[in-house]
C-alpha cells in the first residue's frame, strides 16, 4: 500500500508540474502585450516599458519560466492587475465560499442520484424507473443558468421563500468568523445558530440549481452499475441460498458498483471546483468562479492564470484521493500494481 501511495503522489506532482508549464506558455503565446494590459488603456510607452522591466517581461523566456515556477512552488501566483493584490491571497479568501457551495451541491446530488439509481435498478421498467430516467434526461439537458433564473424568479422574487441572489449572507449581517470558512459551520462554532440558518437559506437556490444538473450523471451511472451487479453470478448465487434481498441490494450489489459510482462522483466534484462560474455569477456568490469571471471580463491574466493553476492542483489532488479510495474499495487495484501488503 505504501508503494501504491508513493506512486500516486509522484504521478500527481508530475501532473501539477505539467499544468504549470502549460499555463505559463499559453499565457505567453496569447496575442497582445502583457505589460500594456497591466498598464491600462491610457498608459504611454514609457509607463509600459517601466512595467515590463518591473515584472521581468523583457527577460528571456527561460528566465521568466524559472521565476514563475519557483514562485508557484512558494505559493506565489502573482499580483492581480485589477486589484493590485496578491492573487494567492484573493483566491484563498474566496475558496471557502466555492468549497461550501460545491460540497453541499455534491452531497445533495449524490443523495438524490444514488437513491433514485438504486431504486431504478431494483424496480426496472416500473413507474419509478421511468420517472428516474426522465429526471436523468431532463437534468442532463438543463442549462444551469436557465434553471437558476427560473428558481430565482419563482422562489426568491415571486413567492419569497428564499432570499435573492446577493451574497452568502444578508447585507449588514455579521461575519461569523473564519474557523472553517463554511458559514453554515462557523455559525455553530461561534455560537450563532441564526447565522447558520441564514447561510443555509442563501445556499439553497444555488445548491438546488447545481444538484439538479449534477444528480443526472450520478443517477445514470448508479443505475447502470447496479443493474450489471444485480445480474452477476454471485448475486444469483446469493439469492439461491436465501440471502435477504436488502443485503443483496445494498451490500452485494451496491458495494460492487462503487468503483464506477465513485468515479462519477469524483468527476462531478472536479467539475464543481472550477465549472460553477455561471452559477456563482448568477447568484452573486463570492467564490473563485466569480473571481475568474471578473478576471476574464477585465483581462486580468495574472488572476486568471492563478485560478487555472489552483483549480488544476485541486483537481489533481482530488483524483489522487479517488485513486486511493479505489484501492480501499477494491484491493485488487493495488494488488494489480504488484503490491501485496
Amino acid at each position: 500500500m505504501k508503494k501504491y501511495l508513493l506512486k500516486r503522489v509522484a504521478t500527481s506532482l508530475l501532473t501539477i508540474l505539467g499544468i504549470v508549464v502549460v499555463v505559463f506558455f499559453i499565457v505567453r503565446v496569447l496575442p497582445g502585450d502583457a505589460a500594456a494590459v497591466r498598464a491600462g488603456p491610457y498608459a504611454n510607452q514609457e509607463m509600459i516599458d517601466r512595467i515590463a522591466d518591473k515584472y521581468g517581461l523583457n527577460d528571456p523566456l527561460r528566465v521568466q519560466f524559472v521565476d514563475y515556477v519557483s514562485g508557484v512552488a512558494q505559493g506565489d501566483l502573482g499580483v492581480s492587475i485589477r486589484t493590485n493584490q496578491s492573487v494567492t491571497r484573493e483566491l484563498l479568501d474566496r475558496l471557502p465560499a466555492s468549497l461550501e457551495l460545491a460540497v453541499y451541491s455534491v452531497i445533495l446530488a449524490t443523495a438524490v442520484g444514488v437513491s433514485l439509481g438504486v431504486l431504478s435498478a431494483h424496480r426496472q421498467n416500473t413507474w419509478i424507473d421511468r420517472l428516474s430516467r426522465i429526471f436523468a434526461v431532463v437534468g442532463s439537458a438543463m442549462a444551469l443558468f436557465w434553471l437558476g433564473l427560473l428558481l430565482t424568479f419563482f422562489f426568491a422574487f415571486k413567492w419569497r421563500w428564499f432570499p435573492g441572489p446577493v451574497d452568502r449572507l444578508a447585507v449588514g449581517s455579521e461575519d461569523p468568523g473564519t474557523f472553517t470558512g463554511f458559514y453554515t459551520i462557523d455559525g455553530i462554532l461561534s455560537g450563532r445558530p441564526d447565522i447558520t440558518v441564514e447561510a443555509f437559506r442563501y445556499l439553497a437556490l444555488p445548491v438546488i440549481t447545481l444538484a439538479f444538473v449534477l444528480a443526472a450523471p450520478i443517477l445514470k451511472m448508479v443505475r447502470s452499475a447496479m443493474i450489471e451487479a444485480l445480474e452477476s453470478d454471485f448475486v444469483r448465487t446469493a439469492k439461491a441460498v436465501g440471502v435477504p434481498r436488502t443485503q443483496i441490494l445494498l451490500v452485494d450489489g451496491f458495494r460492487n458498483a462503487l468503483i464506477p459510482v465513485t468515479t462519477t462522483i469524483g468527476i462531478v466534484f472536479g467539475f464543481m471546483l472550477g465549472g460553477n462560474i455561471l452559477v456563482e455569477f448568477l447568484f452573486s456568490w463570492p467564490g473563485i468562479g466569480r473571481y475568474a469571471f471578473d478576471a476574464i471580463t477585465t483581462r486580468d491574466l495574472e488572476a486568471l492564470q492563478g485560478f487555472v493553476v489552483l483549480v488544476g492542483v485541486m483537481y489533481v489532488f482530488l483524483n489522487m484521493v479517488i485513486d486511493i479510495a479505489y484501492a480501499v474499495i477494491d484491493p485488487r487495484i493495488r494488488l494489480g500494481s504488484g503490491i501485496t501488503k
